[in-house]
């Protein structure tokens, strides 16, 4: 096994301190390699080493300034380090360099909807739906904050169009989930709900990780709902 793919494994297994005695030992022969980089700067937030880690997104956008990825990665760690006026700022950016790509308005949304901001939430999953008709997490998340705001009806249409998107059925009530969609362990990928402020990076992990297709968007969404049924 190669020591990259070792050091990724030992980062999704929850090994932080291994993993980042690898990236540090790849970074020592290959300074400034992005793909270190990036996975150096992800153990150091999960170490809750912030500093350190925007130290090397700061990095990577310095050297990579239109890769959009890069930035979105930059303001999970801002808005870890409750800047968030400077991480909207950063994704105002990714959206503008990157404005056909729903993600970059769904994951606007989601931080919008945390620090407040809910009909600016409902403007940019609205934008993300237009791009991805079939975006049903853009769908069931645009339900909760509608939810928040005390629109129960648009609300409930939103969850409808969620569930059907999945097929779901259930005991026909649309937020039979309860929760933003955040949590992909259920696919491999790291769990980050025991820490609120950490579900955001989850949440955007999940987004470019276990939503590649239709059919994971759908059986995602249907474990998370069976998840918190009764919540």
């Amino acid at each position: 096994m190669k020591k990259i793919e070792l050091g990724i494994n030992k980062y999704k297994e929850g090994a932080f301190e291994e993993a980042l005695a690898i990236f540090e030992e790849l970074l020592m022969t290959n300074p400034g390699h992005a793909e270190y980089l990036v996975y150096r700067a992800r153990v150091y937030s999960r170490l809750g080493k912030l500093d350190k880690a925007l130290l090397d997104f700061d990095e990577l956008v310095k050297h990579h300034p239109y890769d959009t990825n890069f930035m979105s990665d930059r303001a999970v760690v801002l808005h870890l380090m409750k800047r968030n006026e400077e991480a909207l700022a950063e994704l105002d950016r990714a959206a503008n360099l990157d404005p056909k790509n729903p993600y970059r308005y769904s994951s606007r949304a989601y931080l919008k909807d945390r620090i407040g901001d809910l009909e600016g939430a409902i403007i940019d999953y609205e934008k993300a739906i237009e791009l991805d008709p079939e975006d049903a997490i853009s769908q069931n998340n645009k339900g909760l904050v509608e939810e928040k705001l005390g629109y129960s009806k648009r609300a409930k249409r939103s969850f409808k169009k969620a569930d059907d998107l999945v097929g779901y059925t259930g005991n026909g009530k649309g937020q039979s989930a309860g929760a933003p969609l955040t949590n992909s362990s259920a696919y491999g990928h790291e769990s980050l709900e025991d820490d609120n402020s950490l579900s955001l990076s989850g949440y955007w992990k999940t987004l470019t990780g276990v939503f590649s297709s239709n059919k994971l968007r759908a059986e995602f969404l249907r474990f998370v709902k069976e998840k918190f049924k009764g919540f």
